[in-house]
């Protein structure tokens, strides 16, 4: 296709088409979620027990926003009672992601509708957060058992992507030690996560007893010292939203070279593979790494100041990557597939949702397709 940087005409048949999937998968998943990647492109259905649950909810968050149809808050609400008995009974909730699944689901509640139930279970949600926070190495924990050596002390950069349920949580009680915790992590992942030339590791090690750091590895990139593409979408969008929150201009500045890292190995259609070791051949693109990198993009040209050369930059990098997503990965007519979202990676070790629908692309997609419709408040 050919890219026009100021054509967003695309944009109204992209949301009619992402409405008209959402509205299929109301009927398809009722009370229950879909499965964080697809098999042979349809989502099966699961319990709340994954850490992308929240991604369908807050697709259903957009969709109210964007059209007010009660249909979409209905389902939403009736979503919050499932995390919140999810919380109330620990049902896999002991992990870092709580970011994302009460974010999604019970902060953007309050702020889209002031429901105080809402509030209560995000700040509790918070406050379990911080049971994973070190103080010594100032990190929050990622996965595994908090008192097992083996697994102690290891930080991901999708960890920033989940400080924003700490600060928010700061704002609204007052209490700073949650804003300290992710403001600390966050200074931790841009020292030792963010490598000298602006790639990222996926994870980074730490002795929790020293605070010693240790070394840096992957978990879902080609190798120790590549850079997944997730990862490196995750550390655009979440740096510029700890930014937004401290106003630190150490995140601001590192947030411009981080996505300038990932521009740089970009195809010809502006997807990125799933590794950006990769620039060119039959490796799988990750067309969800493609749409979190579009709202990053965004969120930091809204950041820069009018008089900052890279704000328009930024933003058009973003306008070709979107118009891309649509035209050449979405589903706008296959009925039988689930997903917003083609061609997709989950896990590319684990042979898991390799090109496949992934819900946190699909959510991506949405959200940047609301970001260039209308003035949007973010959730984060």
């Amino acid at each position: 296709m050919t890219f026009c940087e100021n054509n967003l005409d695309f944009l109204d048949k992209a949301i009619e088409s992402a409405l008209k999937r959402i509205d299929r998968n109301i009927d398809k998943f009722k009370d229950g979620f879909p499965a964080p990647a697809s098999v042979d492109n349809r989502y099966p259905i699961v319990d709340n027990i994954n850490w992308t649950n929240s991604f369908w909810t807050g697709m259903l968050w957009l969709a109210y926003e964007y059209n007010q149809d009660e249909k979409y808050r209905e389902l939403a609400e009736k979503h919050i009672n499932s995390f919140k008995e999810r919380l109330e009974k620990r049902i896999v909730v002991d992990h870092h992601d709580l970011g994302f699944l009460y974010t999604l689901s019970c902060v953007s509640a309050y702020k889209i509708t002031n429901n105080d139930g809402a509030k209560k279970v995000a700040l509790e949600a918070a406050e379990y957060l911080m049971k994973r926070y070190h103080e010594k190495a100032e990190i929050i924990q990622a996965w595994g058992d908090l008192n097992n050596p083996e697994q102690r002390g290891r930080m991901i950069i999708d960890c920033n992507m989940n400080l924003p349920l700490l600060y928010w949580a700061s704002s609204i009680t007052g209490d700073n030690k949650y804003y300290e915790a992710a403001r600390n992590h966050v200074k931790k992942a841009l020292r030792y996560i963010v490598r000298e030339d602006y790639s990222t590791y996926h994870t980074y090690h730490f002795d929790v007893d020293s605070g010693i750091p240790l070394k840096g590895t992957t978990h879902q990139g080609y190798s120790d010292e590549s850079c997944w593409a997730r990862g490196q979408a995750w550390g655009i969008y979440g740096f510029i939203l700890s930014y937004t929150y401290t106003k630190h201009k150490e995140l601001l500045e590192a947030t411009k070279k981080i996505a300038d890292y990932y521009l740089e190995r970009l195809p010809e259609d502006k997807i990125c593979y799933w590794d950006l070791i990769f620039t060119e051949g039959d490796q799988e693109r990750d067309s969800s790494a493609a749409a979190i990198a579009v709202c990053g993009l965004l969120e930091l040209s809204k950041q820069l100041s009018d008089s900052d050369e890279d704000k328009i930059r930024y933003k058009k990098a973003a306008h070709k990557i979107l118009q891309s997503l649509y035209y050449n990965y979405s589903n706008k007519d296959e009925e039988e597939v689930d997903g917003l979202l083609l061609h997709g990676v989950y896990n590319k070790n684990g042979n898991t949702g390799v090109d496949e629908c992934c819900i946190w692309g699909d959510y991506y997609y949405f959200e940047a397709l609301m970001r260039m419709k209308m003035n949007w408040e973010m959730y984060w």
